[in-house]
């Protein structure tokens, strides 16, 4: 953990993209706001800026469900138009992704919040640059890491890999999500339940695509963040 950072937020990532990581960590800044929390969405690193839009859909979308004013600047430390992969967007930018930059801006969002919920880009193992990913943020930053798996076809494999990468970094899992995605997927609650053995630990919340999202008191309390 840097230096003088406070660990009281928690890492959402992701088994891919399009698993529903903002919609997950939109749902726990709302479930953290209920509670009386002081909550504040962080997305350190985003890609992808629709024409005509100011910042990030997803950046936009945790700003919406935090109930913190921070800048735009400490909550989303790097912006690229690009809708591609971070690397290759900073690449193109002539930017380097520094994670002491994003430790320095989650360190004043802590400071200011109760609960920060920082959420990565794509998978778990996204490229920063030539030697850095995801990952490298979570460690930097100390926290423990909230897995979205998104329920369809190939998740068993996806989320077993991203736990394993999670838990190979010393990096603590601290739960994960059963996202259900559109279309239904056959025999979902089987899968579920197939990842549930082979992690050891049944979804903290499991989330339909035709329902918000909440995570009630006792999963805040399994993310030590009530």
């Amino acid at each position: 953990m840097a230096s003088g950072m406070i660990p009281h937020g928690v890492f959402v990532a992701g088994t891919d993209t399009g698993v529903g990581k903002t919609f997950v960590a939109a749902a726990l800044l709302r479930s953290l706001c209920a509670a009386g929390k002081r909550a504040v969405g962080m997305k350190p690193v985003a890609a992808g800026i629709e024409p005509g839009c100011d910042v990030n859909a997803d950046v936009a979308a945790l700003a919406e469900a935090g109930n913190v004013d921070a800048p735009l600047a400490d909550r989303n430390p790097y912006a690229f138009a690009a809708p591609i992969a971070p690397h290759l967007a900073a690449r193109l930018q002539g930017v380097s992704i520094d994670i002491g930059v994003v430790g320095a801006a989650y360190g004043r969002l802590a400071a200011v919040a109760d609960a920060v919920v920082v959420e990565g880009a794509g998978g778990v193992l996204v490229p920063l640059d030539a030697r850095r990913d995801m990952l490298d943020i979570a460690s930097a930053l100390g926290l423990p890491v909230l897995l979205v798996v998104g329920m369809r076809l190939g998740c068993l494999n996806h989320a077993l890999l991203s736990a394993w990468a999670i838990r190979a970094r010393g990096l603590m899992l601290a739960g994960w999500v059963a996202n259900r995605l559109p279309p239904e997927m056959e025999q979902v609650d089987a899968n579920v339940d197939a990842i549930t053995q082979r992690l050891g630990v049944a979804p903290i919340a499991t989330f339909g695509f035709a329902q918000p999202g909440r995570f009630v008191p006792e999963a805040l309390r399994a993310l030590e963040m009530d």
